[in-house]
């Protein structure tokens, strides 16, 4: 049942991750998708216990943009 509930803010959360790729990027929706969805961002997001749903669509971005620039991602501490 938990995973439902995270799953569905999954939802709401990746497509405005999606439509900033898109925009930063000029890439197409389908192709901004699969750059996300291929990232090790993506991949940590999935997992609810990183909290990093926390996060704000563009804070998610900039890390996005960070692995893509540099291959590594800078997260942020726990407060």
């Amino acid at each position: 049942m938990e995973f439902d509930k995270f799953s569905g803010f999954l939802f709401f959360l990746v497509p405005p991750i999606v439509q900033l790729i898109m925009q930063e990027y000029n890439l197409s929706d389908e192709k901004a998708t699969e750059l996300f969805y291929a990232s090790a961002l993506y991949a940590t997001l999935e997992e609810e216990k990183t909290k990093l749903w926390h996060l704000s669509a563009h804070a998610l971005f900039s890390l996005f943009q960070e692995e893509q620039t540099t291959g590594k991602i800078t997260y942020p501490e726990e407060g």
